[in-house]
């Protein structure tokens, strides 16, 4: 069925961020046509050939196959606080709609005052029934981890939970056992190749997982179950196109306790889709939609990347992913 796929014809844009997030100012990535519709390919530029594979996996699901039946419409969502100051935080948290808050820490090794503030900031502006937790992306070392996380929840006011405190699953389960706070395995489910591991491991309370680098919606069902674990579903800071898929497995797994980190969009100057086919929250939740979102053809005119040297990356990138995915399929 990939040769439905019009991969010759896919659409590449170079959209800039409010703030910069996961070290970049501008998110760009591939749109693509398949038969049932349209799918995003945006693996990160530091992600080699192997990694983008299952980014390409997801892609190729929602445009060929499209997604299992949901069991939900609608989908609680965080916000997203990246590491910026006390003043724009509490603007963020406070206009966001939502009850749930994602906040940034650990953006550099002094941070730890920053981040205070920050986490300060967002639990004034959500009152005390509001729930925070904070992602480290894995940068801390354990004795760091464990200090910085009792004292962030002492700013707090209790934390719902830290989201990738260390690097290794090892470290996850040390930490775990010196804290009071739920410790969530995001890197640690995507890289861990049983992903099983983290849970038997004792190395989290809850799995985050997000569909596009684990190779698609029905991947990550299979993912959810082995890890055994409460689920929260992220996205990949993906444009409406990719984010649709995102919502698609936050809208099938069999239960879901926790608000998901599907409100990216408001870190992009703009979407490619138009309404009402965007992906913006309204009061804290996103709907489910049934098939992927179609890009707008003026945004993607607007959007779309013009460095030519960048342009010609990106379809190398692709014919280079394609072959490591068509190798996969192989075996």
């Amino acid at each position: 069925m990939t040769n439905e796929i019009d991969f010759d014809g896919a659409r590449i844009y170079a959209i800039p961020m409010r703030a910069r997030f996961r070290g970049i100012t501008v998110r760009e990535g591939m749109l693509i046509e398949g038969p049932t519709g349209w799918g995003e390919f945006c693996p990160f530029a530091d992600y080699d050939d192997t990694v983008s594979a299952s980014w390409l996996a997801t892609t190729i699901e929602q445009c060929t196959i499209g997604w299992p039946e949901p069991v939900r419409n609608r989908i609680p969502i965080n916000c997203t606080v990246p590491a910026v100051g006390p003043e724009r935080a509490h603007e963020i948290a406070a206009n966001s709609g939502c009850r749930t808050a994602k906040v940034k820490v650990a953006d550099h090794p002094e941070s730890l005052a920053e981040d205070l503030a920050r986490v300060e900031a967002v639990r004034d502006a959500l009152g005390s029934n509001g729930a925070i937790r904070v992602d480290a992306n894995g940068v801390w070392d354990v004795d760091t981890a464990v200090s910085h996380i009792r004292q962030l929840d002492k700013a707090a006011g209790g934390l719902e939970y830290v989201e990738q405190p260390c690097h290794t699953i090892e470290e996850l389960a040390t930490v775990r056992r010196q804290v009071e706070v739920r410790i969530a395995a995001d890197e640690s489910i995507r890289r861990a190749e049983d992903p099983l591991r983290v849970a038997v491991a004792g190395a989290a309370d809850v799995a985050v997982i997000k569909c596009t680098p684990l190779g698609g919606v029905r991947r990550s069902l299979e993912v959810a179950e082995a890890a055994g674990l409460p689920c929260v579903v992220s996205s990949a800071l993906e444009t409406s196109v990719g984010l649709a898929a995102q919502v698609a497995l936050a809208a099938t797994l069999p239960k879901l306790d926790f608000a998901c980190g599907l409100g990216t969009l408001s870190l992009l100057d703009s979407d490619i889709v138009s309404e009402p086919g965007s992906l913006r929250a309204v009061d804290g939740y996103l709907p489910v939609p049934r098939t992927p979102p179609a890009p707008n053809p003026n945004l993607l005119n607007t959007y779309e990347l013009t460095d030519p040297n960048q342009a010609a990356w990106w379809r190398d990138r692709l014919a280079r992913v394609r072959a490591a995915y068509e190798s996969e399929l192989s075996r």
